[in-house]
């Protein structure tokens, strides 16, 4: 993106980058190559002119069409693919030999149910999910994990974390070089963080209440024990975020004062544009999906996973399957890849209710979702509020998550950083090629439409997280001794050392 342009909508047909290679502006490549792109082009203005019900219905076929024609696309295929050839013609066919190991491999690994290869060298509480700290806390459905401090004095306000309840947690705590967690502790925050369960059948009947009272009042309730008389900065990541907004507009409907700040990042709050997934959300889909999960009794992670792929099939599937089994040259795992194949399942019950509630009714937008029985709107909310969204965010576009501008006049710093819905947030100081914008909207204020804040919203090199951390600060007391592990006495007794139990159910 360029510091003064607006960045383009993207629809599940961009293929930009994929024939940049200086190969493919060669005869005969370089024909393929736009005949191919001509003819996706012609499918897609003849999705849009299909006399189906409504934009999603061709929205739809216009994906359907898309995942048929890949497989016929020049960049897919072995022998018509330049880089391929010259590749196999220089190592006279070792490429293909490594790629048919790896093909194999693979093959074997997705047949006994293993991870992927190398996800083994990214281990919870070996290689990843380091930062020290004791779990103080553990019901049916989470632990909360009390981090231990690195500094002498730390802030008194606790910061507390609730991620996504469909991954592991330990995307926020990542290799001890990019994780967020030891980033905050290292800054002198206290940091509490929510770790999952990975539910089975018998969880089938956990819904959105049982979320809401076991992965957020439970623990803020623990949380308040520990660190008696201290306001909490509340932080919530992906659909965790949306959870914890939540909680934080029935806390302030119920004039509860116990959060000093409430930070969403990659969170929606506003389904009307849901992004790439809505493709596979409408009542039909929606009614399948339960029927088949009254059968499981829960919504497999492997599911979940096969959806992502499919939205991104020209990278994820294809793309791969040249780099590793035609080229030969298999990337190196990741801490970020191994944890993204660390998944966890959704009861039945509470998968349903977000499906139907947030993505196709939006009522949470529209004030309609019920806490405890009582509709909760975030137009209640009035604490300081720290939003980030991410520019290639797929899951939880930038311009949907900017939407809580509409919802509520609290005081609102938006933030919009490089990557995508994942590495976007994964975004330590120092990594390369980062930056980020943002812009604060002061209570009671009109807010701007996105276009407009785009253009007003100064640019920053680096990462944003010493940006959060600064507001948070701000917004925080003076540094004090910090609280003990646990209140055994309060019934928080230190159960075990993080990382925890729940992370490493499979």
């Amino acid at each position: 993106m360029s510091d003064t342009t607006q960045p383009a909508r993207k629809d599940i047909a961009m293929t930009a980058g994929r024939f940049d290679d200086a190969a493919w502006g060669q005869w005969p490549y370089s024909w393929w190559s736009q005949a191919f792109m001509q003819v996706r082009n012609a499918w897609d203005a003849q999705a849009r002119l299909l006399p189906l019900a409504n934009d999603h219905q061709r929205a739809l076929a216009a994906f359907a069409a898309h995942q048929w024609l890949e497989p016929l696309a020049p960049d897919n295929q072995p022998f018509t693919h330049p880089l391929v050839l010259r590749q196999t013609w220089q190592e006279g066919g070792a490429n293909l030999l490594r790629g048919a190991q790896a093909a194999w491999e693979d093959g074997l690994r997705q047949w006994g149910g293993l991870p992927p290869a190398g996800a083994e060298r990214f281990r919870p509480g070996h290689e990843v999910a380091l930062t020290p700290g004791k779990v103080v806390l553990r019901n049916r459905l989470a632990e909360l994990i009390q981090y231990q401090p690195a500094t002498a004095r730390v802030r008194p306000e606790p910061i507390f974390i609730v991620p996504a309840w469909i991954m592991k947690y330990y995307i926020l705590d990542l290799s001890p070089h990019n994780s967020l967690i030891r980033y905050l502790v290292e800054q002198g925050h206290t940091v509490f963080c929510v770790s999952w369960k990975n539910p089975a059948a018998a969880d089938r009947d956990l819904g959105m209440d049982d979320y809401l009272r076991l992965g957020v009042r439970e623990p803020l309730a623990a949380i308040n024990a520990i660190v008696p008389g201290a306001a909490v900065h509340a932080a919530g990541y992906c659909l965790g975020g949306t959870l914890l907004a939540m909680a934080a507009a029935a806390m302030a409907r119920e004039g509860d004062t116990r959060l000093a700040s409430l930070s969403l990042l990659a969170a929606q709050t506003d389904f009307s544009e849901p992004g790439e997934l809505g493709l596979f959300i409408d009542e039909f889909q929606v009614a399948l999906l339960q029927a088949e999960m009254q059968a499981l009794g829960y919504f497999p992670a492997q599911q979940m996973s096969g959806a992502f792929q499919l939205l991104r099939s020209q990278q994820l599937v294809w793309g791969r399957m040249i780099n590793d089994y035609w080229l030969g040259q298999r990337r190196p795992m990741t801490d970020l890849q191994a944890w993204n194949a660390d998944a966890t399942r959704l009861p039945a019950r509470m998968h349903g209710q977000y499906l139907r509630g947030l993505y196709l009714n939006n009522d949470l937008a529209a004030g309609r979702h019920a806490v405890d029985g009582q509709p909760v709107k975030l137009a209640d909310l009035r604490l300081p509020l720290f939003c980030v969204g991410t520019e290639t965010d797929h899951v939880a576009p930038w311009r949907s998550v900017y939407k809580l501008h509409g919802l509520t006049s609290a005081p609102l710093t938006f933030v919009l950083t490089r990557g995508g819905h994942n590495a976007g947030i994964v975004s330590e100081p120092g990594h390369p090629r980062r930056h980020f914008r943002s812009l604060t909207r002061p209570a009671d204020q009109p807010a701007l439409t996105p276009e407009q804040w785009f253009e007003a919203a100064p640019k920053h090199e680096g990462s944003w997280w010493p940006h959060w951390q600064a507001w948070l600060a701000a917004r925080s007391g003076k540094p004090a001794k910090p609280p003990a592990q646990g209140a055994a006495s309060q019934g928080y007794p230190v159960l075990g050392d993080a990382p925890g139990a729940y992370v490493m159910e499979k």
